[in-house]
């Protein structure tokens, strides 16, 4: 897969918006005037230079198919949209649903196997009074979608999850959600300290 930034996720997701294609007045109304004239052009420019935007008669930019492989192609299965979007940014699955195009049935489905088998971890933040849960990619993970690179998606198969992982991956879940808490420092330290020995003495 070609790499993105999410400078780039963001001009290329507009383009989508957009039907495939999109001028200055649709850049003008987004999210992306906040980066100024000289930044957007050279985002622009890079991306024609990779291929991922071609510049029409009129001025405007059309969204490429080699940069619709990225993402939002049928032919790229859910669950590696899902770590690929990931690897660009962490999101919430109101984000991923956004950028996607993807159901939230789907899409809920496919990030409980990825969490299952530890390619993602799920972190609840606080964002104006309301938790939120935010994902981002584990190492694995990123082994992960790497290998398909070379070996395509058909030989990812996420089957039945084995238990010590699935352990592992609520231990790590419950540690982070305490680091997240409002709960005093000393106390946070004595349950993750408790919670560490547990994950020793399981012996995975």
């Amino acid at each position: 897969m070609r790499k993105l930034g999410t400078i780039d996720l963001e001009i290329l997701h507009l383009a989508v918006n957009e039907n495939g294609t999109f001028n200055e007045n649709n850049l003008e109304n987004s999210k992306l005037k906040r980066l100024g004239v000289g930044k957007i052009l050279d985002s622009l420019a890079t991306l024609k230079d990779r291929k991922m935007l071609s510049l029409n008669k009129d001025g405007s930019f059309s969204i490429t198919e080699l940069a619709r492989e990225i993402l939002w192609s049928e032919n790229i299965p859910t669950w590696a949209k899902i770590l690929r979007l990931l690897q660009i940014k962490s999101c919430n699955i109101d984000q991923m649903e956004n950028i996607l195009k993807i159901s939230r049935n789907e899409l809920d489905e496919d990030i409980e196997k990825l969490r299952k088998n530890q390619f993602v971890l799920m972190s609840p933040q606080r964002i104006e009074e309301k938790i939120i849960k935010v994902y981002e990619i584990l190492p694995e993970g990123v082994e992960e979608i790497d290998k398909t690179e070379s070996k395509g998606f058909n030989n990812v198969n996420f089957g039945q999850i084995k238990p010590e992982i699935e352990i592992l991956s609520i231990v790590d879940e419950v540690i982070k959600e305490i680091q997240e808490s409002q709960l005093e420092e000393m106390k946070k330290n004595i349950i993750i300290e408790k919670l560490s020995k547990l994950k020793s003495k399981l012996d995975i």
